[in-house]
C-alpha cells in the first residue's frame, strides 16, 4: 500500500519495485483422445505454445519464467531488495535532487539509502536508480518510506514521499527440549517446522554452543568414511513439514572439574538455520540464547564413571564413582557406608573416611561389589555423610547392571 503526502503536481515521479525471483511458468495442459471430436487439435496447439516444453507438452512446467505480479510474501532471515527509480516527466531540469529510502520498524528506523548525497542535476526524460538491500531481522509491520527533495528551475524547493506498508511473516517453527545426562552432558533437541507455503532446502541447521561446551552433531549415520544424512540425500522441508535435530553438548576439559560453575549454567548457545527457497533464494535465522533450567545436585554430587554393562552372577566388579563437593565456599568432611540390598553386595569397609573435600573439587573412589540375583539389577545403598554439618545425603539407583549367569550359553 503506498500513500502520497503531497497533493500537487510534481515535475518528478517516483516508482518502487520490490526485486524477487522469477517463478516457473506453468500451463494447463488440455488433452482428448484421437476419436474424440477435437481430434489432434488441443495437442496441435500445445506445439505451438512457445511455453511448453518440446516434445513434453503435456508436462505443467515450461521452459519460460514468470516476473512476480504482486508484492509477495517477506519472510523473517530474508533479503529484502527493492528497486527505486525517480523520473524527470516535466520539460525543464530539476536541480539538487536527493533520494532518501529508511525502513520503517516497530522498535527502529533504518537508512537504507546507497548514498546521501544530491544529484546535481536531472534533465527530462532521465532518472536517478537505486537499489537497496535489507536482511529482515524482525515480524511484524514494515514501513518502507521515500523521501525526494528537489529545486525547480524558479528555485523553489519542493518535498513529497511515498509510503510502502508491509508485513514480515514468520517462516519456521523452532521448538527446543533439553536431556540432563547422569554425566555432565546436555543432550538438546530441536523442532523446525516449515509454515511457510512453499517447500525449503535446508541448507545448513548448526548449534553454536556457548564458552563453557563443545558440541557434536548427531544427525548423521557412518557409513563407510563419510557420513551420511539422517534426512536422506535430499534435504528439502514440504509445507507443514517437521525435522527433529539432535546435539550433544559436552563441558570443556577447563570447566568441566569446576561443578559449581556448570551448576549454574542455563545459556547453552544458539541455532543458526540457513534455507534457500525459490531459484535459491536465501534466508537465514539465528535464534536467541536457548537456556536451560540447570539440575540441581544439592551440596554432594555422586556420579559413575565407569560401570561395566553385563557382570556375572555373584561374581565382584568393580565401580568407578566421582564424588563432588557442588558447595562453592565450604569444604567437607565426608564419611561413605555401603548398605547392602536384596540383590547388592557391596564389598569393603563401610564408614571409612574420605577426608576433605575442598569447594568445587571431586575425588575419585573404586568400589567392588557383587550381584546375588540375575537380571536388571539397581546399584543403591551408597550413603554419604558430612561429619561437619552431621548431614547424611543418601544415593539409590544410581545405574543399573545386567546379571547373568556364568555357566550360561551366550548363544543359547
Amino acid at each position: 500500500m503506498d500513500v502520497n503526502q503531497a497533493k500537487q503536481e510534481h515535475l518528478l515521479a517516483l516508482k518502487v519495485m520490490r526485486l524477487t525471483k522469477p517463478t516457473l511458468f506453468t500451463n494447463m495442459p488440455v488433452t482428448c483422445e484421437d476419436r474424440d471430436l477435437p481430434g489432434d487439435l488441443f495437442g496441435q496447439l500445445m506445439k505451438e505454445d512457445p511455453s511448453t516444453i518440446k516434445g513434453a507438452e503435456t508436462i505443467m512446467l515450461g521452459e519460460m519464467l514468470t516476473l512476480p505480479q504482486n508484492f509477495g510474501n517477506i519472510f523473517l532471515g530474508e533479503t529484502f531488495s527493492s528497486y527505486i527509480s525517480v523520473h524527470n516527466d516535466s520539460t525543464q531540469v530539476v536541480k539538487d535532487i536527493l533520494v532518501k529510502a529508511d525502513l520503517q520498524t516497530s522498535s527502529q528506523r533504518l537508512n537504507l539509502s546507497a548514498s546521501n548525497s544530491a544529484v546535481s542535476d536531472l534533465k527530462p526524460e532521465c532518472c536517478i536508480d537505486d537499489v537497496i538491500h535489507h536482511e529482515v531481522k524482525e515480524i511484524g509491520t514494515h514501513i518502507l518510506v521515500c523521501a525526494v527533495s528537489y529545486t525547480t528551475q524558479t528555485g523553489e524547493k519542493l518535498y513529497f514521499r511515498k509510503f510502502f506498508k508491509f508485513q514480515v511473516l514468520k517462516p519456521l517453527d523452532v521448538k527446543t527440549k533439553f536431556y540432563n545426562a547422569e554425566t555432565d552432558e546436555v543432550f538438546l533437541e530441536a523442532q523446525i517446522q516449515n509454515i511457510t507455503t512453499s517447500p525449503m532446502f535446508m541448507e545448513k541447521v548448526s548449534l553454536e554452543p556457548s564458552i563453557m561446551y563443545n558440541v557434536t552433531e548427531l544427525n548423521t549415520v557412518s557409513t563407510g568414511e563419510e557420513g551420511a544424512s539422517t534426512f536422506g540425500k535430499m534435504s528439502y522441508l514440504q509445507p507443514m513439514d517437521t525435522r527433529q535435530y539432535l546435539y550433544c553438548l559436552k563441558p570443556k576439559p577447563e570447566f568441566a572439574e569446576k561443578a559449581g560453575v556448570i551448576k549454574g549454567v542455563t545459556v547453552i548457545g544458539k541455532l543458526d538455520i540457513v534455507w534457500k527457497t525459490n531459484l535459491g533464494e536465501r534466508g537465514r535465522l539465528q535464534t536467541s540464547q536457548l537456556q536451560r533450567m540447570a539440575p540441581g545436585y544439592g551440596d554432594v554430587r555422586l556420579s559413575l564413571e565407569l560401570i561395566p554393562d553385563t557382570v556375572n552372577l555373584e561374581e565382584p566388579f568393580d565401580i568407578t564413582c566421582k564424588i563432588t563437593n557442588c558447595s562453592s565456599e565450604r569444604t567437607m568432611d565426608l564419611v561413605l557406608e555401603m548398605c547392602n540390598t536384596n540383590s547388592i553386595h557391596w564389598c569393603g569397609i563401610s564408614g571409612r573416611q574420605l577426608g576433605k573435600l575442598n569447594p568445587s573439587s571431586s575425588l575419585y573412589i573404586t568400589l567392588k561389589l557383587l550381584s546375588s540375583v540375575q537380571g536388571l539389577q539397581s546399584i543403591s545403598g551408597l550413603r554419604l555423610t558430612d561429619t561437619f554439618l552431621k548431614r547424611t545425603y543418601e544415593y539409590d539407583d544410581i545405574a543399573q547392571v545386567c546379571v547373568v549367569c556364568s555357566h550360561m550359553n551366550p548363544e543359547s
